[in-house]
């Protein structure tokens, strides 16, 4: 069961349910892999509407390792997302609305 209250959503991925949370943890790898300066540019450049295929797949990691998952970014771009692409941009739309308060 997620917790909303602490930014966690529950999302399908190859057939199976995950739970994803970006922790602060998960932000500081996020700041570190996108290049962001600190974590107003993160969340200013994460809710920019602006992300690429490669940001999405960073951004899915962080949350899946964020909540415990040993995953890593090679074995999660192979996974597969219900609805294909828009499934993806659902997770990762889902993901930063739980963590930031706004859909990106």
């Amino acid at each position: 069961m997620v917790n909303r209250h602490r930014g966690e959503i529950e999302v399908s991925l190859d057939g199976r349910t995950w739970k994803l949370c970006l922790t602060l943890g998960a932000l500081a790898e996020l700041e570190s892999s996108l290049g962001t300066d600190g974590l107003s540019g993160l969340a200013q450049h994460l809710t920019s509407g602006r992300l690429t295929a490669g940001e999405m797949l960073k951004i899915i990691g962080a949350g899946l390792r964020g909540a415990g998952h040993t995953l890593t970014d090679d074995e999660i771009k192979e996974m597969q997302a219900e609805a294909g692409a828009v499934g993806y941009v659902q997770i990762v739309s889902q993901l930063l609305n739980a963590t930031f308060g706004a859909e990106a």
